[in-house]
């Protein structure tokens, strides 16, 4: 790999960690082609991006990014997103169904250095589509409840009319 390569990934990593604000570092040593591209596709399904790349340039694009410094060894496959939930739990569900190849090691959210309990943690959350869906629900409640008053009332006084 030539130097004007490093420096053209690099610099594209730089520019996509800046702009995401969860990055997940994960072991994928074992893993085959088939599972690595299916990883790939559960990514892209979730606006989640996934690279493998050579530790060193990796580092150097999150200090580029002004997120840090992280200590990197051995085969490892990036995964970021621009929310913080979208990467943790694409990286959270490939680790269940494929234990022993894929291991999750750290991460970086919102800025700051996250340990494997951090991105789990974020991987149980709701994503944004169901907590808007749950706030929707809890806004339309009153409403809901205050209809269903009204036509038991409606319902009653028909029943006393007649």
């Amino acid at each position: 790999m030539t130097k004007q390569q490093k420096s053209e990934i690099i610099d594209s990593l730089t520019v996509e960690f800046k702009n995401s604000l969860a990055i997940v570092v994960c072991d994928y040593k074992g893993l085959t082609h088939i599972q690595l591209e299916s990883l790939r596709k559960e990514a892209k399904a979730n606006n989640t991006k996934v690279q493998v790349a050579k530790n060193t340039l990796v580092a150097v694009a999150v200090r580029n990014a002004e997120l840090g410094d992280i200590e990197l060894s051995g085969t490892n496959v990036f995964l970021w997103s621009e929310d913080q939930i979208s990467a943790c739990k694409v990286a959270d569900k490939f680790a269940s169904t494929n234990k022993e190849k894929f291991i999750i090691k750290s991460g970086i959210i919102e800025g700051q250095l996250a340990d494997l309990a951090t991105v789990n943690a974020f991987a149980k959350l709701p994503s944004r589509e169901q907590l808007l869906g749950m706030l929707a629900a809890t806004w339309m409640a009153p409403i809901t409840n205050f209809a269903i008053g009204l036509d038991a009332l409606r319902k009653k006084k028909e029943e006393e009319a007649a």
